[in-house]
């Protein structure tokens, strides 16, 4: 079985933007394991021994990374059993609706040696402090950023020729959404996100699920219509869809994969390459008359200059987020008893082991 990469965070303009509201719903799941406890308890290590140990079992898993780091994981989820772990702590806060019954805490916070952490009192209340104000000055950074995105978008969109795009997108549907899909529900992803390492987007989870992949080179923003279309008529003939939004705008579909037909939508554009063997490619920007790109071009170029200078300093706030986190770690994981986090991950695989 396959392991798949995904994110249910994203870092923007508009501050973080979660899914988490969404993966997490009762209803989808047998259990779900909220996991509490603050920086350096091993929730992230939970969930990759969990993940590790579900694989070994011959388990289709899917592992949810974290924005903020994406070495580190958000989420892990065994599908065919119904059971996901989350980090249920601020930005993603996560509380059990039906205790027990579905949803349930799984305490980690038990494990710090409290007068330990009391003791070193100051020294976390400095270091929280510098994540908090690293992440206020990227998203900052970012808003300005998305502002003069979005100036360029809505001057280029001026000159797109919607109805040859309508055209290209209803040929793609007459030639590759056909026949009868097994129904089921869509599921919410982000694909990527930029990250204290940059941008970082999941195109090996597009490749191993979906063969078969469109690229759109969409320099500017055009592809949402398209991809909703596409999203409507896959629906319409009940295939199941796997919708990555727009972490800026995340009522837009950015990416679309429709596993069943093992075919994918990816949108491709600076910042966010695709760059693996394409089934076909749609240069969405020759889609736009090239006398109006002409006459924006030097509006176009500034408008690009602002917002990658505005981006590499709010990548520059990420990381400082990112080291200021490192130390935080570092003075609470002295303090952790991780004999008995050990002791937890045990009693939890030993239950998910009854599940299949």
């Amino acid at each position: 079985m396959q392991a798949t990469h995904f994110f249910l965070g994203a870092n923007s303009g508009r501050g973080f933007q979660s899914l988490f509201d969404r993966f997490c719903v009762p209803e989808d799941h047998h259990d779900l394991l909220v996991l509490k406890g603050g920086p350096g308890v091993g929730k992230s290590t939970m969930m990759r021994r969990i993940g590790a140990a579900m694989e070994e079992r011959g388990e289709e898993v899917e592992y949810l990374y974290c924005s903020g780091d994406p070495a580190s994981l958000d989420g892990v989820h065994i599908p065919r059993i119904r059971t996901a772990v989350v980090d249920g702590t601020a930005p993603h806060v996560v509380e059990p609706q039906y205790p027990a019954a579905v949803d349930r805490y799984v305490n980690l916070g038990q494990f710090y040696d409290i007068a330990a952490a009391k003791a070193a009192r100051g020294e976390i209340a400095a270091h929280t402090r510098s994540v908090s104000a690293a992440y206020q000055r990227a998203y900052h950074a970012l808003g300005a950023a998305r502002q003069m995105d979005d100036s360029a978008a809505a001057l280029v969109l001026e000159g797109l020729d919607a109805g040859r795009l309508l055209r290209r997108t209803d040929g793609i549907i007459g030639r590759e959404i056909r026949g009868k899909g097994a129904g089921g529900p869509d599921r919410l992803r982000f694909l990527g996100s930029l990250t204290c390492r940059g941008p970082v987007w999941r195109f090996d989870t597009v490749a191993a699920l979906c063969p078969r992949i469109y690229q759109l080179q969409d320099t500017y923003g055009l592809a949402a219509p398209m991809l909703e279309r596409l999203h409507a008529a896959a629906r319409s003939r009940g295939y199941a869809a796997v919708v990555c939004p727009d972490p800026e705008h995340t009522d837009r579909i950015q990416h679309l994969l429709l596993p069943e037909l093992e075919l994918a939508f990816v949108t491709s554009r600076e910042g966010m390459a695709f760059d693996g063997p394409a089934y076909r490619r749609v240069r969405l920007d020759a889609m736009v008359s090239q006398a109006h790109l002409k006459r924006c071009k030097a509006r176009l170029r500034f408008t690009r200059r602002v917002a990658d200078a505005l981006r590499e300093e709010g990548l520059e706030a990420l990381r400082e987020a990112k080291a200021a986190h490192d130390a935080l770690e570092a003075v609470y994981r002295p303090h952790v008893d991780f004999a008995g986090v050990d002791e937890v991950v045990s009693q939890e695989l030993e239950r998910m082991e009854r599940y299949l």
